[in-house]
């Protein structure tokens, strides 16, 4: 076994199909694990028994490429739900009561400022009570489920995919006081949460999305949230996964922004490891795996 990892790599490191490649047959690997390295064309010519991506949906490994070679794909669905369902509860809690700023004032001796306590800058609303909307209702969404009615909310959920999802959109934006992205970006979800869906939610409602910014328009939550339709929001992705230090974002102090670390825990990492040589373990003792993507090149 040969453990070569991109995340200690500084600066970070993400082979392309060229490079991998070459370190596959360096090593003479018959079986690789990637996370991020691209995973297509001279690689699917090294014989190789298996290929296995840490990752729910494996786009970085050309599947139809592999197929056609014969290779089995393996994939980690669900690895990091828990590790997003309780980031989108973190972002729930710093944007509702005020963490960051809080903690702001604390460091920088401010704890008065302009003559006031802290106890009438930072009041905030209590969740407990109030009606969380999920759209999507997949892993995460319902990793996310439990964790907001176990603090008290009313949680409901719109999903075309999922029958516990009973909510229509429009429904659920004129009935959530929360509204949270699950929803995996598809030609059907790219941008739809937009101005019509800011303007169509309860006055006052909090917006988070762990998923993928591309679900939404920026320009017009920044245009929600300037106009206090949307009080707060709590954001874990971006566009190209950067967000210049000049977007309008960074300076509005009703919104809590992370680098996309929805997933960034030691027990998503073991989790997916464990996943993997589970079912490495079943392909490689003539078992169905639990999570293949291409089942067809076992044959009958």
């Amino acid at each position: 076994m040969v453990y070569d990892p991109w995340i200690d790599q500084t600066p970070l490191r993400i082979y392309s199909a060229e490079q991998l490649a070459e370190r596959l047959a360096a090593e003479s690997a018959d079986v690789v694990v990637v996370e991020s390295d691209s995973v297509t064309g001279p690689v699917f010519e090294l014989g190789l028994c298996a290929i296995a991506s840490t990752r729910g949906d494996p786009n970085n490994v050309d599947v139809a490429g592999a197929t056609a070679a014969g290779i089995p794909v393996l994939n980690t669905p669900a690895r990091n739900a828990d590790a997003v369902a309780e980031m989108t509860v973190a972002l729930l809690l710093a944007t509702t009561r005020h963490l960051l700023t809080a903690d702001a004032d604390v460091r920088s001796g401010n704890m008065f400022r302009d003559g006031s306590i802290p106890y009438q800058r930072f009041r905030g609303w209590e969740i407990a009570g109030l009606t969380a909307g999920l759209v999507g209702l997949g892993a995460v969404g319902r990793a996310t489920r439990w964790r907001l009615a176990g603090l008290g909310m009313r949680v409901i959920a719109h999903d075309p995919y999922n029958d516990d999802a009973r909510h229509g959109l429009d429904e659920l934006l004129a009935e959530a006081d929360v509204v949270s992205l699950h929803a995996p970006v598809t030609d059907g979800t790219a941008g739809m949460i937009g101005a019509a869906q800011f303007a169509a939610m309860r006055d006052g409602v909090v917006f988070l999305n762990t998923a993928r910014a591309q679900l939404h328009d920026t320009d017009a939550l920044v245009d929600a949230l300037r106009s206090g339709k949307v009080a707060a929001a709590g954001l874990d992705h971006f566009a190209g996964e950067w967000l210049p230090t000049d977007h309008p974002l960074t300076g509005l102090p009703n919104v809590v922004l992370t680098p996309h670390i929805g997933g960034a825990t030691w027990n998503t990492e073991a989790r997916q490891a464990q996943m993997v040589a589970d079912d490495l373990d079943a392909l490689l003792s003539g078992s169905t795996p639990a999570n293949i993507v291409n089942p067809e090149v076992l044959g009958p």
